[in-house]
């Protein structure tokens, strides 16, 4: 099971260390954790993901060159088209970057909306719907996840945290975690937005 810590900010490199497979950075202006300056140095293991919102075209690409991201996080209502358009341009660029397209969900969802983007996007994400484009700090109910019809691996998210093991862990054994790619944690494990709690992150990566 892989792990993205998202939201990175104050703490990066501290964060680093403990070697998860990606971390997020947040390009989305509104946002407590909205990334300024420079992204440090990581280690090659890390994928670097830029998350954005409804981001003008000519923004998304100025960032990927900028931070050398390796995956961007569409967290928006962008389409299936905005999202080929992209994939085109990074390619031309030789930008060898994923697109993880996310979608919200609560206690139900129409898995129809996912086909256009099946053949445009590497990954699906699925977190929690609430006020904010992700950060709202609870779980939606992945029972829904017995309905997913796409053999896509996707990334679960929404206000997981250390209490959320045994759940993981069940979740885990059942037929609709058969795509399950990655865990994505982020506001559960803060002091304050965009700082990290390295030692609560390091007992949930050990468990994982």
């Amino acid at each position: 099971m892989k792990l993205k810590i998202c939201g990175m900010k104050l703490n990066t490199t501290e964060v680093a260390q403990l070697r998860p497979d990606y971390l997020g950075f947040i390009f989305w202006e509104p946002s407590s954790r909205f990334f300024k300056g420079e992204t440090p140095e990581l280690p090659h293991t890390i994928s670097k993901v830029g998350v954005f919102v409804d981001a003008e075209f000519d923004y998304i690409i100025d960032m990927v060159s900028k931070h050398q991201l390796q995956g961007l996080q569409l967290h928006g209502h962008e389409s299936p088209e905005y999202c080929t358009k992209i994939a085109t341009e990074l390619k031309k660029l030789n930008h060898k970057v994923d697109i993880i397209k996310v979608f919200s969900i609560k206690d139900e969802f129409d898995f129809d909306v996912l086909k256009p983007y099946e053949n445009v996007c590497h990954y699906f994400l699925f977190d929690t719907k609430g006020k904010l484009p992700g950060g709202n700090g609870y779980t939606f109910n992945w029972s829904v996840l017995k309905n997913y019809p796409s053999t896509k691996p996707f990334f679960l998210s929404g206000g997981i945290g250390l209490n959320n093991l045994n759940k993981i862990n069940e979740f885990m054994k059942t037929p609709e975690s058969k795509y399950c790619y990655a865990i994505d944690v982020n506001s559960s494990f803060e002091i304050e937005p965009g700082l990290k709690n390295i030692e609560e992150l390091q007992k949930f990566k050990e468990a994982l």
